[in-house]
């Protein structure tokens, strides 16, 4: 309902709102029931799910928003209805289709991680994304037609059927808030630049704090009874609910088991040992040590690796550790892992993508850039939230406990997706103006005055979609929305809204620079739809109407 209200503020109409809101829920049924449907042949994890259904929304409301704003700008540009669907999907199409498969690249390469469930949740959110994309290109087209004129208020319909609306597009955009708030971060870009960036730092700041833990024993609510039972049962007994178990091998077990035993005990952390277990033949042993803490607490941690690093101190015998308690130290050390490779394989892929999309260098690094700033204020605020337990009478999850190992994997992802969206939604129409003639600072200008409204909705809804979920009682599914909140606000309203344009002010014409070799290699993308030019007649303005 809140999007459904945020739609029709933007369109000012019911039914372009219930139009874009119909895209986006088919796409998200269509991608459950695929990911339902992949379920009956291989196991499915639940969280593949949840995430597959938050995205799919966000993103699919968004995609049709960006391509019915741009129909309307059409109609409005007097065209008929047949050329502005052609232009609509020849340009915000584009811009989809090459957003889709940012997010796309971005969820499949989850699969660096090597953990099944990371791998299915990132395939099942793709598909979802896809179903998004492709929905946008082939079912919308035909609501659009459909809809004809009743995608435009009743004033605008009549004024295109008098014929007196061609240059409302032209000249609306300089009386409007975002080309006011364009022109006062390009007239001080140093100070919205300074302002920006020292706000998401701040921001981020609690993630120098952050611990992770692959799984929380006790039980989800930290003030639960199931935790403070757990809890007592440690501060008394040590970590005897999840010993770690210590395999002894080698052809001298026998003779130099007790040693070992001895020197287990000896370890810091270590609460007791039990008497080993000594197999028929001799040649292993098993010995279960209980820790003085729990299986997150850091001096159980340490104990793991000292005892894997010291696990040839008895000639003769070889140590291996495991156990619940190891297996979880291990999967959050190798999710932590992944996440540097994955960091660096969706910036390389993603860089390619839009280089090809923008034939810029320098563009597709501020969007990078940007966005690594928006995830780090993500990561910060979900610190202080879940694991320090800010706001906790707003939000319903339990709150208090390491994060999850795996959310700064999928926020990554996610994120990286989402802020690439904006970015390409954003600049694609700056770089229209700048190649239409405008200076550098009149392309931002114009361009950010038609396409900031359109961001600042998709954004909002985006907003709005992850807020549901945070008020869930559900600790994983509340975390992952929380975190993309924050970050999806942050890249929107500072980093696309504030630190572009003032970078891209900054830059002027060395913005779009291009080494000439790479330029003759690139394939040509027609964002602009300037192919559908000889067709349609160019209402653009230019650079002496807007001087004028």
């Amino acid at each position: 309902m809140a999007a459904f209200i945020v739609l029709a503020l933007t369109f000012g109409s019911l039914l372009a709102a219930g139009a874009n809101l119909l895209i986006a829920v088919v796409g998200v049924g269509i991608g459950v029931v695929g990911i339902l449907a992949y379920g009956t042949y291989a196991p499915m994890d639940d969280n593949a799910l949840i995430l597959a259904a938050m995205l799919g929304l966000a993103v699919g409301i968004d995609y049709s928003l960006f391509i019915l704003s741009r129909y309307k700008t059409e109609l409005r540009a007097g065209k008929t209805v047949s050329e502005a669907i052609g232009q609509a999907v020849g340009t915000a199409g584009t811009a989809v289709v090459f957003a889709g498969m940012t997010v796309i690249v971005a969820l499949c390469a989850l699969m660096v991680a090597d953990i099944d469930y990371v791998t299915q949740m990132g395939l099942g959110a793709a598909f979802a994304v896809l179903t998004a994309v492709l929905l946008a290109l082939t079912m919308l087209p035909a609501v659009m037609r459909i809809l004809g004129l009743r995608i435009l208020t009743r004033a605008q319909r009549a004024a295109y059927l008098r014929g007196d609306d061609s240059t409302a597009v032209a000249g609306s955009t300089k009386h409007g808030v975002m080309f006011k708030w364009g022109d006062f971060v390009v007239k001080r870009p140093v100070f919205s630049l300074l302002a920006g960036v020292l706000t998401l730092v701040v921001v981020a700041l609690p993630m120098l704090s952050m611990k992770t833990a692959f799984s929380i024993p006790g039980g989800a609510d930290p003030q639960g009874t199931e935790r403070s039972a757990y809890n007592l049962i440690v501060d008394e007994f040590g970590g005897t609910q999840s010993p770690l178990m210590v395999l002894v091998e080698g052809s001298e077990v026998t003779d130099h088991v007790a040693e070992v035993e001895q020197g287990l005990t000896e370890y810091p952390g270590v609460r007791s040992v039990t008497p080993a277990q000594v197999n028929d033949t001799g040649d292993y042993a098993r010995i279960i040590v209980t820790p003085e803490g729990g299986p997150i607490d850091e001096r159980t941690k340490d104990l793991v690796h000292m005892l894997r690093d010291e696990a040839d101190a008895v000639s003769g015998v070889h140590l291996e550790v495991t156990g619940e308690t190891a297996i979880g130290i291990d999967q959050d050390e190798q999710l932590m892992s992944a996440l540097i490779t994955y960091v660096c394989v969706i910036v390389v892929l993603s860089m390619m993508l839009l280089i090809v999309l923008f034939r810029s260098l320098l563009v597709p690094l501020i969007a990078t850039v940007g966005y690594l700033l928006s995830v780090g204020a993500s990561f910060g605020a979900s610190v202080a939230v879940f694991q320090w337990g800010w706001f906790d009478p707003i939000i319903a999850a339990p709150q208090g406990d390491p994060m999850m190992s795996l959310l700064p994997l999928i926020l990554v992802g996610v994120l990286f997706g989402l802020a690439m969206d904006y970015q390409v939604f954003l600049v694609s129409r700056i770089q229209e103006m700048y190649h239409r003639g405008l200076s550098p600072r009149d392309a931002v200008r114009e361009g950010f005055a038609r396409s900031g409204p359109v961001l600042v909705a998709a954004a909002s809804i985006m907003v709005v979609v992850f807020a549901g979920f945070a008020s869930s009682s559900f600790a994983i599914g509340a975390s992952i929305a929380l975190g993309l909140l924050v970050g999806v606000a942050a890249d929107a309203f500072i980093v696309r809204l504030v630190l572009t344009p003032a970078l891209l002010t900054l830059l002027g014409h060395s913005a779009w620079w291009l080494p000439r070799w790479l330029d003759r290699i690139l394939p040509d993308v027609d964002v602009e739809g300037r192919a559908l030019e000889s067709s349609v007649q160019n209402t653009l303005p230019t650079r002496e109407s807007v001087h004028a």
